[in-house]
Formats: structure tokens, C-alpha cells, sequence
């Protein structure tokens, strides 16, 4: 569970405020230190080293980074990703392939940018097989507060590119016209030694000639031109889950667009757009309606209907509200995203002055002006201005 984690910052031994040079330079020396090449066998080593891939695949991308810091792990998978316990969507189920496939670059080969060996070779330990993976794709979607309160489902017919269907992605000719790549001998890796300071390094590294694939195209597929790909719209159906904030990323993992040549499919990023509701204003969870009061209504009380999520709801007003109060209505909020909390509709009680008056309204106003109840006393101006304080210091406090 969420809660069972270690601190990211803590799994890497930086501070909050680390720069992204010193995160990476973190995870350098974590990767290396619990390496499997390094540690055959240790499972212990393993689970370290699979802490600090997905410690630094939240840490080394400002958003994520930003949502963390926010959330922390309450976020889940939601938020960054799914697919799997953990931001970077590793979690559990993450492999050592997953692992070097996001983040084998950044040890400038001496990993073979996903291959075991670069201690030497791990007895038994075999190179992975490149794998192309497509780009991703980047939509933004509007929700409303009602979507926000309930979650919404959607279907949207997106632009992408998809693997061309009469070679099946290869793009060769009906998807069978290949032969052996020479340099590599079909393995789809180069291996080379390189001296450093640790010694001697085994890197294994993507075949420039065939990227890996282990073969070469001999004739191309003509309705591709050899891409693999080609474009096309396609509709994508997604859940936008309850309790999502405005700026928020989904990920729908491999919804994005086909690679050339064959592989996975890139992630659809769903960037989340909250539309202005006209009356209601959000607040984290909790919603807010400036209620405009006539003064009869405020000083005699009375009913007073406000907007909701679902419609309307009416309030009773006591006799003597005064401008400033806040009545609340609970539960009437929005849903805190993978929390069992629900916000509340905060009504901000505003009493209307009128511009324009009659004579006769002058005269019946004139005629109250020095009644003993209307002209305000030390003692009440002092114990509204209290109310008053103690919301603006709340309100203050809770930024």
C-alpha cells in the first residue's frame, strides 16, 4: 500500500529541494551500488534497486515531482500513470527490463542501456532485445464540477498513427521480407569493452545497423513506404476517475501512437481541464457560493435558495445574519481523489445595499435611522468584527 513506501527523497538520500542534476547523480550512484552484475543472486539488492528506478522516474520529471510533493503517495497510480503500484506505473510487477528500457541511457552505456553484463557479465544473464517504442500523445480534456463529483467516462476519436495493417508494423513487404542483419547476426545488440573506473565494463549496446531488430528490411511494404506505420483516427474510450484537480495528468498506457518499424505503442496523456462553473467556486474539495442577502430577508430571516452540484438547495435564514457568516452545507462538496473525503459547500453570506432608493423608501429608511436595534452599539460592532477576524485568520491559515 501507498503508506508503506518510503519517502522518494529518502530512497535517494537527497533533499527536497535537490536540483534535477543532483536526483540524477543519486540514482547513478544507487543503480550502480545495487546493480544485479554487482549483486548475482541478492534479492534484497533487487528490491533496492527497483526502489530507487521508480524513486527517480517520479523525481527526475517535474511534474510527477510536483504532484509527489503535493500528494505524496496518497496520489496512486491514477494520477501518474496505473498500470501498476507506484508513480512511474513500476510498482510490484516492474522487471529489470522495464527498469533499463526509462533509464539505461543515463549511465552512458556502461548498462548496455538495458543489457546485464556491465560488471563483466552476471553468470546466466542474457541481453535484452531492443524494443521500439512509439511517441506519446498529449489531449487536453474538459471536465465540469457534476464530471469532477461523480467521475466520468469518455470517447474521443483521436488522430494517431497506427501499425500499417498489410505489414503488420514491419514495414516490409506483406511482413515477411527480411534477412539477417549482418552486424549483429541477428541478436540485435553490439557488444563492446571499455575501460573506467571500475575496471573493465562489458557494454552491450542497440545494433546502429538494424535498431536492434535483428533483421533488414529487403523489400518495403508499398502502402507504408516502409514506416510500418500509417495515420489514422482512432476512438479511445477512458474513465476520468472522481475528485480530479484542474493541470492534472492521466496516462492510458500504450494508447499513444505505433512506432515505425514495430514495437509498443507510445501513452496517451490526458491532461485534465477544469471548466469554470458560473455560480460555485472550487476550493480543493470544498465548493463556495457568495450568497447575496436582501436586508429585510438578512435582518428579519427567512428562506434563500443556492445552487448545488445536483440543483438547488434552500436554506433558512436566521433573523440577524450578518454579512460575513458562513453557512455550511455538508457533503455537498466534491470528492477527494482516492480518499473516502467529501468536501462541503461554503455559503458566503453578502447583504445588498441598495443604490437607488424612492422618496418613500428614503423616508420609511429615515424613520428607522435612530431606533435603539438599528444603530449599531460598541459591543456589537466589537463582536462582529471578532466573527469577522477569526474567518480571515481560518481562511489565512488554511492557504
Amino acid at each position: 500500500m501507498a503508506d508503506e513506501k518510503r519517502d522518494y527523497y529518502e530512497v535517494l538520500g537527497v533533499s527536497k529541494d535537490a536540483t534535477p542534476e543532483e536526483i540524477k547523480k543519486a540514482y547513478r550512484k544507487m543503480a550502480v551500488k545495487y546493480h544485479p552484475d554487482r549483486n548475482p543472486g541478492d534479492k534484497a539488492a533487487e528490491e533496492k534497486f527497483k526502489e530507487a528506478a521508480e524513486a527517480y522516474d517520479v523525481l527526475s520529471d517535474t511534474e510527477k515531482r510536483a504532484k509527489y510533493d503535493k500528494f505524496g503517495h496518497s496520489m496512486g497510480p491514477q494520477g501518474f500513470g496505473g498500470g501498476g503500484a507506484g508513480y512511474g506505473g513500476f510498482g510490484g510487477g516492474m522487471s529489470m527490463e522495464d527498469i533499463f528500457a526509462h533509464f539505461g541511457d543515463i549511465f552512458g552505456g556502461h548498462f548496455g542501456g538495458g543489457d546485464f553484463g556491465g560488471f563483466g557479465g552476471a553468470a546466466g544473464a542474457r541481453p535484452r532485445r531492443h524494443v521500439n517504442k512509439g511517441t506519446d500523445l498529449r489531449i487536453t480534456v474538459k471536465v465540469t464540477l457534476k464530471d469532477i463529483k461523480e467521475g466520468v467516462d469518455k470517447k474521443l476519436k483521436i488522430p494517431m498513427q497506427v501499425a500499417c495493417p498489410h505489414c503488420k508494423g514491419t514495414g516490409a513487404k506483406d511482413g515477411t521480407a527480411f534477412h539477417t542483419c549482418p552486424r549483429c547476426n541477428g541478436s540485435g545488440y553490439v557488444t563492446t569493452v571499455q575501460q573506467t573506473f571500475m575496471g573493465a565494463m562489458q557494454s552491450q549496446a542497440v545494433c546502429p545497423e538494424c535498431n536492434g531488430e535483428g533483421k533488414i528490411i529487403t523489400e518495403k511494404c508499398q502502402y507504408c513506404n516502409g514506416t510500418g506505420v500509417e495515420k489514422k483516427e482512432e476512438i479511445v474510450s477512458f474513465h476520468i476517475p472522481a475528485g480530479v484537480e484542474d493541470g492534472m495528468v492521466l496516462t492510458l498506457r500504450g494508447k499513444g501512437n505505433a512506432p515505425r518499424g514495430g514495437g509498443v505503442n507510445g501513452d496517451l496523456l490526458i491532461k485534465i481541464q477544469e471548466e469554470k462553473d458560473p455560480e460555485l467556486i472550487r476550493d480543493e474539495s470544498d465548493l463556495i457560493y457568495n450568497l447575496m442577502l436582501d436586508f429585510p430577508t438578512a435582518a428579519l430571516g427567512g428562506q434563500a435558495e443556492v445552487p448545488t452540484i445536483d440543483g438547488r438547495a434552500r436554506l433558512k435564514i436566521a433573523p440577524g445574519t450578518q454579512p460575513g457568516k458562513v453557512l455550511r452545507l455538508r457533503g455537498k462538496g466534491l470528492p477527494k481523489m482516492n480518499s473516502s473525503h467529501v468536501g462541503d459547500l461554503l455559503v458566503n453570506v453578502m447583504v445588498y445595499v441598495p443604490e437607488n432608493l424612492t422618496d418613500a423608501e428614503k423616508a420609511a429608511i429615515e424613520s428607522l435611522k435612530d431606533a435603539p436595534n438599528i444603530v449599531p452599539t460598541k459591543s456589537t460592532s466589537d463582536r462582529i468584527f471578532s466573527k469577522l477576524r477569526h474567518i480571515f485568520t481560518r481562511e489565512k491559515e488554511g492557504e
